[in-house]
């Protein structure tokens, strides 16, 4: 069996809300990203998943994913890793799109990226971190991370720029996942919520 990455983003937090850049800030779930991770652990527990017995987990150390992950029933089997960090968004930490466009017209994160932040390189290196781990063996993984690095694990596991993350939205809550076909990576799922509904 070829390795499959399945890919969770965490709940719903008071930035991700109001749409601020939230990167090594370390903000809590909301009620309602409390309710979405375990919706998802609930799906992920059911057919065709069944708990996903044999997968390797891992999350990110910041409490909102970390949190996501426990409340998804997967804490026990979870070791934390700091590869799956959110992007570190420097100077951009806590702002809207709309507050830094408004100083910086036409910004684009994904082709312009952050001052006093991670570079896009270093973002891509460390999403390659984790595809290299993901296809080191042959089992699945879980992983509970943050949208921006979970979007660029998605282009990073198809042979693609970290550029191509723009084209690809990621919902909290959401569940998504990477695998194969005709023996080349590709996206099975991506940006399902259907156990919000």
């Amino acid at each position: 069996m070829a390795a499959r990455i399945f890919l969770a983003r965490h709940g719903q937090t008071e930035w991700s809300v109001s749409g601020r850049h939230t990167g090594r800030t370390d903000i809590p779930l909301l009620d309602e990203g409390r309710r979405g991770a375990k919706l998802l652990g609930e799906r992920l527990h059911h057919a065709p998943w069944g708990g996903l017995p044999g997968v390797e987990v891992r999350t990110s150390p910041l409490v909102r994913a970390k949190e996501t992950c426990e409340l998804a029933g997967f804490g026990d089997r979870a070791q934390e890793w700091d590869a799956l960090m959110e992007f570190d968004y420097g100077a951009y930490e806590g702002l809207t799109p709309h507050e830094i466009k408004a100083g910086r017209p036409g910004w684009l994160i994904w082709r312009d990226g952050v001052p006093e932040g991670e570079t896009l390189a270093e973002v891509s290196a460390r999403a390659d971190e984790v595809v290299d781990w993901a296809r080191s063996a042959d089992r699945d993984v879980l992983v509970f991370a943050h949208g921006h690095i979970l979007r660029v694990l998605g282009a990073r596991w198809l042979g693609l720029d970290v550029s191509f993350a723009a084209r690809i939205r990621l919902e909290p809550t959401s569940l998504s996942v990477l695998g194969w076909a005709y023996g080349e990576p590709a996206i099975e799922r991506w940006n399902d919520t259907g156990h919000l509904g």
